[in-house]
């Protein structure tokens, strides 16, 4: 059990996916390019740190989703729920910022997406 005011620590926002490829000799990692709407409004503060992992296009997160995305293009345009106040990993040499949140079971998977018409980088309440 965690309290109220730990559960406040997580940061969850919207981000949009603009683009997925699969990580070269890896069997379920995807590396997923989102984008958080830090670049695109005005007004807004950009994360303080810069890295690989961040671009002016958008944050690098690497998911280990590609047994269950084939062809990682089906994810381009996707608006789905991330944590986006992890710290950052290195995985099989990539650094992830962030992680993208989905249910499954024994016979399901399906990623926690919006409709189209929520905004990157809204903070899930």
């Amino acid at each position: 059990m965690i309290t109220i005011e730990d559960f406040k620590k997580v940061e969850i926002k919207i981000g949009e996916i603009l683009s997925a490829e699969k990580i070269p000799d890896s069997d379920k990692l995807l590396k997923l390019i989102v984008d958080f709407g830090e670049n695109n409004r005005a007004g807004e503060k950009q994360d303080d740190f810069q890295s690989q992992a961040t671009s002016a296009s958008g944050r690098q997160i690497v998911s280990g989703i590609s047994v269950y995305y084939p062809d990682p293009q089906v994810l381009v345009g996707k608006k789905c729920a991330f944590a986006t106040n992890l710290e950052p990993r290195v995985i099989r040499g990539f650094e992830s910022q962030g992680m993208i949140l989905a249910v499954s079971g024994d016979d399901f998977f399906s990623l926690l997406e919006t409709s189209k018409d929520v905004l990157a980088g809204s903070q899930v309440k």
